[in-house]
C-alpha cells in the first residue's frame, strides 16, 4: 500500500519506521542507565535513607518554620512581578508603536536597555540603590530588591511580546477599525489589544514562569527568604539532607509553574471559544459612540434612526 505524502512531510516507510524504533530503543536504554546510575550514587552517599526524607512526612515543622514561609515568599514576590510588569511591558509595547518619535525612542530606549542586562545584576543595583538612598529596614529591603529586579527585566522582555502580537495581527484590522471613524486610541483599545491576547498567551505564561523561577536569584545574593534559600537551614537541622531538601523544593516549583500553565492554558480555551473569528465583534451602539462625532454610519439606502 503506497503511501500518501503530506503537505508538510512525507509519511515514514517500512525502512524509516523502523530506524525510528530502534532509535527509541536506544534512548530508552541510555536513559535507563543514566536513572540507575544516578540512583546507585546516591544510594552510595545514603541520600536515600528513609531517615533524611522522613521529615517530610511526619515532621510538621519543617513544613511551618521553613516551607511554608519560604513558599509565602516566593509567591508574593512573584505575584507583585507579575502585577507590576504586565501592564507595564504593555504599556511599553504599545508606545514602541506609537506615531510620535519621542515616544517610541524613548519607549525602545528602556525595553532594550533593561532588556540587555542580567536581571541578577538589575537585582543587586536595586539593592543598592534602596540601601543607599531609602530607609527601607534591612529586613523588608531584598523583597523590594527583588521585586525590583524582576519587574525591569520581565517589563522590557513583555513589551516585545505585546509589540509582536500586534504586529503579527493583519493590516486589515486596522483599515477596517479606520472605516467605521475609530481613532487609533480606540482601535488599540477594542480591536487590536483583545485579539492579540490570545496570540499572545502562550509567549506570556512563560515569562511568567520565568518570574517565579527568578525569584530564587533574591536568596541566592541577597538573602531573600524564598524557597531554594530554604534548603540551608533544612539540610543543617535535619541530617544534612541537602539531595532530600533540594528534590522538595523543586517539586514544589513545579507544582505552582504547572498550575500556572494549567489556568493559562484554560483561560485561552475559554477567549478562543468565546469568539469564533479574529475580527472584533463590536455592536451597532458601540459603533454609533466610537464614531466620529458628527458622522453617521447609516447603511446606505436604509431609513435613519429615529428613535
Amino acid at each position: 500500500m503506497k503511501t500518501r505524502p503530506t503537505v508538510l512531510y512525507d509519511v515514514p516507510g517500512p525502512r524509516a519506521r523502523r530506524r525510528n524504533v530502534l532509535w527509541t530503543l536506544l534512548f530508552l536504554v541510555v536513559l535507563a542507565a543514566v536513572v540507575w546510575w544516578v540512583v546507585a550514587s546516591l544510594a552510595d552517599q545514603d541520600q536515600l535513607e528513609w531517615a533524611k526524607w522522613e521529615p517530610f512526612f511526619t515532621d510538621a515543622r519543617v513544613w511551618e518554620t521553613y516551607i511554608l514561609p519560604a513558599l509565602k515568599n516566593t509567591v508574593i514576590a512573584a505575584a507583585l512581578a507579575m502585577v507590576i510588569a504586565l501592564p507595564l511591558g504593555a504599556l511599553l509595547g504599545i508606545s514602541r508603536l506609537s506615531d510620535h518619535r519621542f515616544v517610541r525612542g524613548a519607549a525602545g530606549t528602556v525595553v532594550e536597555f533593561f532588556r540587555a542586562i542580567p536581571v541578577l545584576i538589575l537585582m543587586l543595583f536595586a539593592n543598592a540603590a534602596y540601601s543607599e538612598f531609602t530607609d527601607i529596614s534591612p529586613d523588608t529591603r531584598p523583597l523590594y530588591a527583588v521585586v525590583t529586579g524582576l519587574v525591569l527585566y520581565n517589563a522590557s522582555v513583555l513589551a516585545e511580546v505585546v509589540r509582536a502580537g500586534i504586529l503579527a495581527l493583519p493590516s486589515g484590522q486596522t483599515d477596517a477599525a479606520k472605516a467605521i471613524g475609530m481613532r487609533k486610541g480606540q482601535t488599540m483599545t477594542y480591536v487590536l489589544l483583545p485579539q492579540s491576547v490570545t496570540a499572545m498567551l502562550p509567549a506570556l505564561v512563560s515569562q511568567l514562569v520565568v518570574i517565579v523561577k527568578d525569584t530564587a536569584l533574591g536568596g541566592a545574593m541577597l538573602g531573600f527568604s524564598e524557597l531554594l534559600a530554604s534548603v540551608r537551614p533544612m539540610s543543617a537541622n535535619y541530617g544534612a539532607n541537602t539531595i532530600a531538601c533540594f528534590t522538595v523544593v523543586a517539586v514544589i516549583f513545579v507544582l505552582l509553574n504547572f498550575a500556572l500553565t494549567t489556568f493559562a492554558s484554560w483561560l485561552e480555551g475559554r477567549l478562543r471559544r468565546g469568539k469564533k473569528s479574529t475580527g472584533a465583534v463590536v455592536g451597532a451602539d458601540a459603533v454609533e459612540e466610537l464614531a466620529t462625532p458628527g458622522e453617521h454610519l447609516d447603511t446606505p439606502g436604509t431609513p435613519p434612526d429615529t428613535r
